[in-house]
């Protein structure tokens, strides 16, 4: 109930916690909670549920019950043998008969109807851990769309970057064929690259349509502009510690295997309830009835005097099953079983939660890393581009140098900021695999986001 909390609260806390001048990751989680689907049928769910445990709680208490009923009838009396001495005469007439009933009952010892509460309890609470587990899907999805516009972003970006410095290096060819120091090879290279380039730029501009229309599926919006990440943002720090507690924690706080636990606990009491049904059930049980009748009744004979009658009654009532067809020890026989399948789906949730937990801690380490080398490659890269650059300049280069050298820088920055993406999601999907995925690990990578 602890993490329903944060749910139910999350508005609030974002409110509070991140301003409101742009369309970033808290802004759009809070549009998105409204809009997707999977998610907004698991908060039904849960409130479902919480209904259904109060019903099962209702059974355990006393019901009250109220009747009533009125009827008039004809009397039409003929004796076989009329008798005067003794006033046995025919007669014929219409008499009333008003009743009104009240019953109540109290469960002594019903077995069943207990499991039955112990069963809804434990579905409410299943039910809370699939409404984490879409709130955790939701987070990770609109993340994961979040960060594909922004690299789709930052690809075309490099691309007419790239394209610009290709535009240059096809002048400054022309030029020097021109003036006689190149030959036209530099200049057919050039537009070589430049015709690859613009394909590049179509190809890529497309892309970010379709991510875009991506997000906007997610949070339910129409062209949404996402914050762009922050240059200071520091990747590094999320190398994450120690895999073994990564992988502990996720046996019990991973909402997969919290609902596999629960459905264990669910079939458990269906064997028990199942037992019950052997088993004798005590009520108490307490009546009122009072019945008026007017105008006499069947037996009043010729006279047609009202009178009314008051009944009150309490005891037990005591149910022993004795013989079903054999139909309880099969139903006992089907929840063990059942029992069983539920101990195997709990040990394969925890197996695969710790696999998940593992591939996504290993993940996250090699991104980091890789974003360290990329983030090394890039300076390679520049000092490699200015290098052949000047050896252009000077005779020592040629053009294909400095157009190699180009396309190795661009390609370098596209992969670090995809690297850094990568990185980002990482850890949300090791926090999402291990189960600790809060709305508050959002707001810390909100915080990474440029203001």
């Amino acid at each position: 109930m602890k993490r329903i909390l944060w749910v139910s609260s999350l508005v609030s806390v974002l409110t509070i916690c991140t301003p409101t001048l742009a369309q970033n990751l808290v802004t759009l989680f809070d549009a998105a909670k409204n809009f997707d689907a999977s998610y907004l049928s698991a908060s039904a769910q849960y409130r479902a549920n919480r209904y259904k445990a109060d019903q099962a709680w209702g059974a355990l208490l006393p019901s009250v019950n109220f009747s009533s009923n009125s009827a008039h009838t004809l009397a039409d009396y003929t004796p076989d043998t009329i008798s005067t001495s003794q006033n046995v005469v025919p007669y014929n007439r219409w008499y009333g008969t008003h009743v009104a009933t009240f019953s109540a009952i109290q469960p002594l010892y019903r077995p069943g109807y207990y499991d039955v509460y112990l069963q809804s309890r434990s579905q409410l609470a299943q039910s809370v851990a699939q409404l984490v587990f879409a709130e955790q899907d939701l987070l990770v999805r609109l993340s994961q769309a979040y960060f594909d516009v922004l690299g789709a972003n930052d690809s075309l970006n490099l691309i007419r970057a790239q394209k610009t410095a290709i535009n240059e290096q096809y002048a400054s060819a022309k030029r020097n064929f021109e003036v006689g120091t190149a030959t036209i090879t530099d200049t057919q290279e050039a537009q070589a690259r430049l015709d690859l380039i613009r394909a590049q730029e179509i190809s890529t501009e497309n892309d970010l349509r379709v991510k875009k229309l991506a997000l906007d599926q997610v949070v339910g919006q129409s062209n949404t502009q996402p914050t762009a990440l922050s240059l200071s943002a520091a990747i590094e720090s999320l190398t994450p510690q120690n895999l073994e507690s990564w992988v502990n924690t996720s046996a019990q706080a991973s909402p997969n295997v919290q609902i596999a636990q629960l459905a264990l606990e669910i079939a458990t009491l269906e064997v028990a309830r199942a037992k019950s049904a052997h088993m004798p059930t005590l009520d108490l049980a307490a009546s009122m009835s009072g019945t008026r009748n007017v105008d006499g009744t069947s037996n009043s004979g010729t006279s047609a005097l009202s009178s009314h009658v008051l009944n009150k009654s309490i005891g037990v009532v005591l149910n022993l099953p004795l013989f079903a067809g054999f139909s309880s020890q099969n139903r006992v026989r089907e929840t063990v079983e059942l029992a069983d399948k539920a101990e195997h789906d709990l040990d394969f949730a925890k197996r695969t939660a710790a696999q998940a937990t593992r591939a996504a801690y290993l993940n996250l380490v090699s991104g980091v890393g890789q974003v360290g080398a990329l983030k090394a490659a890039q300076s390679s890269s520049q000092l490699a581009l200015e290098s052949n650059m000047l050896g252009y300049r000077v005779g020592v280069r040629i053009n294909i140098d400095v157009l190699n050298a180009q396309s190795q820088l661009y390609q370098t920055q596209r992969d670090l900021a995809t690297a850094k993406y990568a990185v980002l999601m990482g850890e949300l999907k090791l926090k999402q695999a291990n189960g600790t995925l809060e709305p508050r690990d959002l707001i810390e990578l909100n915080n990474m986001l440029a203001p």
